[in-house]
């Protein structure tokens, strides 16, 4: 089965200048979806995994279905403010400016192997933001897994230091 048959592009969203991947064909097709998870799955070689980190939003959606393959913890990393319990942050690079993402602090601990995902892997400062919060609180990165990668725009630079998965790369 082909993934990218099930991705679509929309030119200019969100913004003028963007080939936007949209998901959402992909997510319509529960065959699709699951041969996706297989896919993403089968790249871990039967590693132990303890957490399946997925970053806010659309890394939710291969994300729990990871965690509920690998028989594993699902932890959320949101946008600031948007967690209930105390909190762990770290900032990220965007094109003008900052951002920040947050994880609870008593989501991975010490020793836990993790499994950190993202639909995209693009600049990679949400990547990197994500491997700095599982690491302060003492999880080991066991790979980044992407659904895919923008190979153009460099990203895997800033996390080169752990194993990457891309099912996709343009």
């Amino acid at each position: 089965m082909k993934i990218e048959k099930y991705i679509r592009d929309i030119q200019g969203f969100p913004k003028k200048e963007i080939l936007f991947k949209d998901i959402t064909p992909l997510l319509n097709d529960p065959i699709a979806t699951k041969n996706t998870v297989s896919v993403l799955v089968e790249s871990l070689k039967g590693q132990k995994i303890d957490k399946v980190v997925g970053a806010e939003s659309r890394g939710f959606f291969f994300g729990i279905l990871l965690a509920q393959e690998l028989n594993a913890g699902f932890v959320p990393v949101r946008k600031p403010k948007k967690l209930p319990y105390d909190t762990i942050s770290a900032t990220y690079e965007l094109e003008y400016g900052t951002d920040s993402l947050e994880m609870h602090t008593d989501a991975i601990k010490k020793g836990d192997r993790v499994l950190i995902h993202d639909d995209v892997l693009a600049t990679g400062g949400t990547a990197k933001a994500v491997c700095e919060l599982v690491e302060k609180l003492g999880g080991v990165i066991v790979q980044c897994n992407f659904l895919m990668e923008l190979t153009f725009l460099n990203g895997r630079e800033k996390i080169k230091e752990h194993p990457i998965f891309a099912a996709i790369t343009y």
